[in-house]
């Protein structure tokens, strides 16, 4: 046995079509639609942009994706290393960003499952060259009138990010698209007749999935912070039509109000779902773009992520604004913003 096939089984993502030598079949629920149920994560090696160095190269060779694999785990096993007490003081002009998180709480992508039998260089497979197209004319100038109407960013909780208010899973974690972040890559997977149900570790979101429901919810007094899901089983790949998102909802940095994404989930192996989707809003981009990710079977349990115990920073940041006011009105000069 090869060094990649023993990486590949701790993974997790090794499909039975190759340890039984034949092919898979999905599992049905009682009431007779592919089982998704279970918990999954989607943290991986492969980045969600292709690097630009790598042009329209899809997939890499299994000694690149092992090499791939080597460069991620050393990078953590380097990060883990104790530090000398009696080290000499470090150069500050040499000294990395400090960042906000150490290294107990990242759940870094170590991995790069298959999908298709290939070691893909990135999530995006259309446009070719694994990016996400450019923004259509007039896009710039738009963002810069909405950003001109939002509420000043520390005069209240309204001009944080929804991540900072623990409304959202920050990184767009809960999706549509679910993409992987720098930790709590963890979903679950629960069904029932007429539903599926995602719940998203981070920042503990909830999505629900209606089956084969008629329309879409419009009213505005309905708007979901993650848009509106509706679901159909076409065999046994699940495809989910989202729309109408909250409008403090954004996606790539961008409004949501004309975005549908459409997902689709199918099994490859009893270890692995492959998760696709295509974003499609022609008042943001020039073209419609689609990819995939692999999501892999945990047998790990998704915990409460209790965003709001202990969310101090919020009111940090709102109490430096008015401390800084205050200092203001007294005439005091204000050193820090120089």
């Amino acid at each position: 046995m090869n060094t990649r096939l023993l990486l590949v089984l701790f993974a997790g993502t090794f499909t039975s079509s190759l340890c039984l030598g034949q092919e898979y079949t999905t599992p049905h629920t009682e009431w007779g639609v592919p089982d998704f149920q279970g918990v999954w994560r989607n943290n991986t090696v492969m980045p969600f942009q292709r690097p630009q160095d790598l042009g329209t190269k899809a997939t890499y060779t299994e000694e690149e994706a092992l090499q791939l694999e080597r460069a991620a785990q050393q990078r953590v096993e380097q990060d883990n290393e104790p530090l000398d007490p009696n080290r000499p003081a470090p150069d500050l002009a040499a000294l990395p960003p400090v960042g906000n998180y150490d290294l107990f709480w990242t759940d870094r992508g170590m991995f790069l499952p298959t999908i298709n039998g290939e070691f893909r260089t990135s999530a995006i497979i259309d446009p070719p060259n694994g990016r996400i197209p450019e923004r259509v004319a007039g896009f710039r100038e738009r963002m810069e009138e909405i950003r001109a109407n939002r509420p000043a960013r520390n005069d209240g909780p309204e001009g944080r990010s929804l991540g900072e208010r623990c409304i959202l899973s920050f990184g767009n974690s809960s999706g549509p698209v679910m993409s992987p972040v720098m930790y709590n890559s963890h979903m679950q997977i629960a069904q029932a007749p007429g539903y599926v149900i995602i719940n998203v570790e981070m920042v503990h979101d909830t999505r629900i999935i209606r089956i084969d429901d008629e329309r879409h919810v419009s009213s505005a007094a309905q708007q979901k912070w993650m848009g509106d899901s509706i679901g159909r089983w076409e065999g046994d790949t699940l495809i989910v039509e989202t729309k109408n998102y909250n409008p403090w909802q954004t996606y790539q940095g961008a409004p949501t109000e004309n975005l549908t994404v459409i997902e689709t989930f199918r099994r490859e192996g009893p270890n692995k779902i492959v998760y696709g989707f295509t974003v499609d809003d022609p008042t943001v981009y020039t073209a419609q773009w689609s990819g995939e990710f692999p999501l892999s079977r945990m047998d790990e349990p998704v915990f409460e992520y209790a965003c709001h115990e202990g969310n101090y920073g919020i009111i940090g940041i709102l109490a430096g604004a008015r401390r800084l006011e205050a200092m203001e009105d007294l005439g005091i000069e204000r050193e820090i913003q120089q």
